[in-house]
């Protein structure tokens, strides 16, 4: 079996999911796992499947024919056995007052360090206290072994700061 990355985005309409569903199944795949929403009108998602070698050709182009019905959708063969990743696993948490450029300073501050983003979910509402926009930010990061988690938290700190959002930063079940 070789596995496939999907991602695929389209105005939003009931029966995205199951047409990519059904190009997987009719190839004989297995839907593994996967990442879809609704944002801004538009249904969005990246999900990884596993088809027959045989068929993973023939599973694309089906796929790519999608895009007749205005779905666009890319797909790309993954990596075979990649489970196991070198480096700790983290979590981090934040929580703030939106405005510009708190993923990018976040960001900016993790890859300084060689620190990778696995999985990043984010959202706007409002805060209870006052209704203004509350950005909220959950991260599963995967550090190298040799790095300084003091470090990391100092310049984690110092970005709360400036931004005035509180982050936290711990290992999985800590936070």
């Amino acid at each position: 079996m070789s596995p496939l990355v999907i991602t695929i985005i389209g105005a939003d309409r009931p029966g995205l999911v199951e047409s990519v569903a059904a190009v997987i199944e009719d190839h004989g795949g297995l839907w593994v796992e996967s990442r879809m929403a609704r944002l801004g009108g538009h249904f969005a998602g990246i999900l990884r499947a596993s088809v027959p070698d045989a068929e993973v050709e023939p599973t694309s182009s089906a796929l790519q024919a999608l895009g007749a019905g205005g779905l666009r959708v890319v797909v790309e063969v993954g990596e075979q056995n990649r489970n196991h990743v070198e480096g700790h696993l983290l979590v981090l948490e934040l929580v703030g007052a939106d405005r510009p450029g708190i993923i990018r300073k976040v960001s900016e501050a993790l890859a300084a360090r060689e620190v990778n983003v696995e999985e990043l979910d984010t959202k706007c509402d409002g805060a209870p206290w006052s209704g203004d926009a509350l950005f909220r930010a959950t991260a599963r990061l995967r550090a190298p072994l040799g790095l300084d988690l003091d470090k990391l938290r100092e310049s984690l700190e110092a970005i709360a700061n400036d931004l005035m959002v509180d982050i936290t930063l711990g290992w999985p079940d800590s936070v």
